[in-house]
């Protein structure tokens, strides 16, 4: 099977078919609990991300929590 073309944060990306938006915050290395993750700007709660599974031409934002002051 061919991969599937989305685009992450605004830059292009090859993933396999049936890759969730689970794995995909896994693959990106940030703390499951400090990302919010949209797809095609609907935000995909953090119960849903396991299953959410993504398809040819998603746009994904991964969106992390920065503190300071």
């Amino acid at each position: 099977m061919s991969p599937l073309v989305v685009v992450v944060n605004g830059e292009r990306r090859e993933v396999p078919p049936g890759t969730t938006v689970g794995m995909l915050v896994s693959e990106s290395g940030v703390s499951e609990n400090a990302v919010a993750v949209e797809v095609n700007e609907r935000l995909v709660p953090r119960a849903e991300r396991a299953q959410h599974r993504l398809r040819e031409g998603d746009r994904i934002e991964l969106v992390t929590l920065v503190g300071g002051g």
